[in-house]
């Protein structure tokens, strides 16, 4: 293809105006699938994984142009991803923030790049009786940059666990008169819960951490299979620790200040928890946003 310098291609088509000046925050494109390479040292030795992820790109759109060249957009992103065959990416938040940049110098008129992340994955776990097994995971990585600004970029994990319901537990308590030491019957509830840093260029988070501190604060992590000697102790081990939707964020939180002690205040912490309800219709959620710096004052 011949390539054609700024001044042709304002010629384009994306280039007119539009009905209306109004700048466009985000346009590009969504759920473009693709095979990414991930490189991470572990256990002493190299680890690659192969992540199935599903990407959206986007610049922002002044109101003078009648359009953006998506298919820049999918230029860069394939780009990154051929790259990663070869050179795997250290992680996907870092091959966003990787594509930030690029989508900055292939759309002259952008001020904004935003690049989001999800990727599915499997890692080694064991069952409560000590069963092999491989769990899925969610990563989320993302990236946002201005021009001749900071460069943020986001790690998190979706994570699935069990959350036993404490009031419940309570009431049966007391309307069977019980004061034994085995824990009571109660509801449950497949707890979906999700935490997502955000940090400036060159910090970097493990996303295997971040998924230990989330399963840590459920009443049990769930498993893909159990027999029924594991079965019956993750509902004991559930019910030895009951947890409501909010006590799931706020442990998560605990942790995420506890082992992140080096980080920078201004690292932007999200955590929400859903807790997909056994005996009612509707979801309990939960949510707290703010930064490390705030969460270490509330503790203090």
């Amino acid at each position: 293809m011949v390539r054609r310098d700024i001044m042709a291609l304002k010629c384009d088509l994306q280039y007119g105006k539009g009905e209306a000046a109004y700048k466009l925050t985000r346009v590009g494109v969504k759920g473009v699938r693709k095979p990414v390479i991930v490189h991470r040292e572990g256990l002493g030795k190299k680890l690659n994984n192969s992540l199935n992820c599903s990407i959206d790109i986007f610049v922002d759109l002044p109101g003078s142009q009648k359009g953006s060249h998506m298919s820049r957009n999918v230029e860069v992103l394939n780009e990154v991803v051929l790259q990663s065959m070869s050179e795997p990416v250290t992680g996907i938040e870092d091959m966003a923030a990787d594509m930030c940049k690029r989508l900055l110098v292939h759309h002259e008129y952008a001020q904004t790049a935003d690049v989001k992340i999800v990727a599915e994955y499997f890692r080694h776990n064991v069952t409560p009786l000590g069963k092999d097994t491989f769990e899925t995971y969610g990563l989320l990585g993302g990236a946002h940059i201005e021009r001749d600004g900071v460069l943020l970029k986001k790690i998190g994990v979706k994570v699935i666990g069990m959350t036993a319901c404490p009031c419940g537990q309570q009431t049966v308590t007391e309307m069977l008169g019980y004061e034994g030491d085995l824990p009571v019957m109660t509801h449950n509830q497949r707890n979906v819960c999700k935490l997502v840093l955000e940090c400036r260029e060159g910090i970097d988070v493990e996303a295997d951490d971040l998924i230990d501190l989330v399963e840590d604060s459920f009443s049990s992590p769930t498993y893909e299979l159990l027999k029924r000697p594991d079965e019956g102790q993750v509902i004991i081990n559930a019910h030895n620790k009951t947890k409501f939707v909010e006590d799931v964020v706020r442990g998560v939180l605990k942790r995420v200040v506890e082992k992140y002690k080096d980080l920078p205040d201004d690292v932007y912490v999200d955590v929400t928890s859903e807790s997909e309800e056994s005996i009612h219709k509707h979801n309990a959620f939960a949510q707290r946003e703010g930064t490390l710096g705030e969460l270490r004052q509330e503790n203090d």
